[in-house]
């Protein structure tokens, strides 16, 4: 009976790696639509929605199969309570990649208006924030999980710029308003989708540590 639980909690960990490597993608495509402003990747990624969706469910169904069977203590527990935690996140993150995707087939719809915000900088942080949050469960690595949550704060501080740079934007050029709203809710997207990855670096800390760190890093959905 312990052999059996453990290939399940191994098959759990297969299917979450599986979505996390699908969410990565979606992210990655998401951030390339904005860079080049191309709406047919965009609507590739709102298209495949479903897919995410599809999976974080059949996660969370197995789990809560798996704790009602075997109802584990200890670290099995943690281990599955922290999976349906990173799960949740990750369909989060898929949700921000077509939020993102939402913004840019607007945008490139629309006249630019002379002003162009490179998001490729804040970009490039919150994919990494995604990634090591990644890495750090499959290595169980809480130091990895530190550095990423140390990592949101620059994500923040890019938000703040974006915000200053494109509202001033807005005082100049007032006939261009719905494109430069849009243009910042892309840096909103990303300030979530950096949230949720550290979320999910707060949860290996948790299963590694036995230390719920959350409350320090709180924000609003």
């Amino acid at each position: 009976m312990i052999k059996h639980f453990h290939k399940e909690l191994e098959k759990i960990k297969k299917m979450l790696l599986s979505l996390s490597a699908l969410v990565e993608e979606r992210v990655n495509l998401a951030i390339i639509s904005v860079i080049k402003n191309d709406a047919d990747i965009a609507l590739d990624i709102i298209r495949s929605d479903h897919e995410i969706d599809e999976k974080e469910v059949e996660i969370e169904e197995e789990c809560l199969k798996v704790m009602a069977l075997y109802q584990p203590v200890a670290i099995d527990l943690r281990f599955l309570v922290a999976v349906i935690k990173i799960n949740n996140d990750l369909e989060r993150i898929g949700d921000q990649a077509v939020n993102i995707a939402e913004r840019v087939q607007i945008i490139s719809r629309q006249d630019t208006c002379d002003f162009i915000y490179d998001y490729s900088i804040m970009a490039e942080k919150a994919q990494k924030m995604l990634h090591d949050s990644l890495d750090a469960f499959v290595s169980l690595d809480p130091k990895l999980a530190h550095q990423v949550i140390d990592l949101d704060d620059e994500v923040d501080q890019w938000e703040n710029q974006a915000y200053d740079e494109i509202k001033q934007a807005m005082e100049d050029k007032r006939d261009c308003l719905s494109y430069l709203l849009n243009l910042f809710l892309v840096s909103r997207h990303l300030e979530r989708l950096a949230d949720h990855a550290t979320n999910i670096a707060e949860e290996i800390i948790y299963l590694v540590e036995g230390e719920i760190v959350r409350h320090s890093n709180l924000k609003e959905d």
